[in-house]
């Protein structure tokens, strides 16, 4: 099953933040396999909100498209 916030990805603001499932869905791969791809700097760095990590959509896209992180 698609996260719903995966399948409306494309109509969020660049300034929206999201989970860690999201940005698994986004990159095809399992929540610990983000976590190790943030370690060695293959994606961007999350934000904290109090106990929450969230990732920026428009950092999020420019990863997608091979952008510089």
């Amino acid at each position: 099953m698609v996260h719903p916030d995966l399948s409306n990805f494309d109509q969020l603001p660049d300034a929206a933040n999201v989970s860690v499932e999201i940005v698994a869905g986004l990159f095809g791969c399992k929540v610990p396999t983000i976590w190790a791809r943030l370690r060695r700097k293959e994606i961007p760095e999350p934000r904290r909100f109090g106990s929450h990590t969230r990732w920026n959509v428009g950092e999020l896209r420019q990863a997608l498209k091979g952008d510089a992180i």
